[in-house]
């Protein structure tokens, strides 16, 4: 990233034990704990980027956790959320037991005014009775706070709208999320590519074994185009994590990055990219890509709900 990032404002999670409702008879019953604030004073054309990051770990039960960040300014707002289930902290299935979930996104508020970001902990038990579950740490942090934007002024991102999208032995690839073809300023060396899916094991209404997993092949897709938009430059599909999450987890984050894809000046390229992650499903349950999470409380018992985005793709040029 650049400098600025060594002076971003930061802050570090304290540790906390945080109580889990058990699942209503109707609608949603989650405690929501705000765990840090930053603010960050923009300009109409900054962007920033913005990383939380928080370890979960030491459940009684089964319990989902969810890193929401929501950011606010005068007049707007932007939201998202990532999140899984955590087993119980038995030391017998450690890496489901004790997760971190990174939540990461660029920020563009378009006017000048002053970004208000806040951490949530989304927490709610999965089984009959409450449940808790450890936040051992973490951090809220502008990671950067002078990205570079695209030629529109807007940044170079995308985040899936409301819907899950299913991959399943009919429907076996799935390219989402995915950032079109948009053009960039010329003079960028190079960018870095990202890629945070929400995969969630089990389609709604959808038959499911609950002694069953999903394996599924995520790989980042990171290209360069020529002034039409039409003809590939060169492109990038090095990076790919293959992932076998079990019924019970429910829902998994696959980060995905790419750093230093160079941006070529051969005849024919032009600054234009685009990013998406190709999802193969190998075998198992059918299983989908979470888009943006509708009707989520403000607070736990809250009569009003915002939207959170969550699967997305972004690009960082240097």
């Amino acid at each position: 990233m650049t400098p600025s990032a060594a002076a971003a404002p930061s802050y570090t999670f304290k540790a906390q034990r945080i109580t889990g409702p058990r699942p209503p008879k109707s609608g949603i019953d989650h405690n929501v704990v705000a765990l840090g604030t930053v603010r960050l004073a923009m300009s109409a054309k900054q962007t920033a980027y913005v990383v939380s990051a928080l370890r979960a770990n030491a459940a009684t039960v089964r319990t989902m956790v969810d890193n929401e960040v929501r950011c606010t300014w005068p007049g707007g707002s932007k939201n998202l959320v990532m999140g899984q289930n955590v087993y119980a902290g038995t030391g017998k299935d450690p890496k489901w037991e004790d997760v971190w979930i990174v939540t990461k996104f660029l920020l563009h508020p378009g006017v000048a005014a002053t970004a208000t970001c806040t951490t949530y902990a989304r927490v709610a038990s999965l089984y009959k009775q409450p449940s808790s579950v450890m936040i051992a740490g973490g951090s809220l942090r502008f990671a950067d706070t002078s990205v570079a934007n695209a030629a529109s002024g807007k940044p170079l991102e995308y985040d899936m709208p409301y819907g899950d999208l299913p991959v399943d032995a009919r429907r076996r690839t799935l390219r989402q999320p995915a950032l079109p073809v948009t053009a960039a300023p010329p003079g960028f060396r190079e960018l870095s590519a990202f890629g945070d899916v929400d995969f969630q094991v089990c389609q709604r209404n959808v038959a499911c074994d609950k002694n069953g997993s999903t394996t599924a092949k995520f790989t980042l897709i990171v290209a360069q185009w020529d002034s039409k938009g039409t003809h590939l430059c060169h492109s990038d599909a090095t990076t790919s994590v293959t992932k076998t999450v079990p019924y019970w987890v429910h829902h998994a984050v696959v980060p995905l990055y790419k750093p230093h894809f160079k941006v070529s000046t051969a005849a024919g390229c032009a600054p234009k990219f685009s990013v998406y992650v190709r999802v193969d499903w190998l075998r198992g349950q059918p299983a989908a890509v979470q888009g943006t999470a509708v009707g989520l409380p403000d607070r736990r018992g809250s009569a009003t709900t915002h939207r959170s985005a969550m699967s997305h793709a972004y690009l960082v040029p240097a």
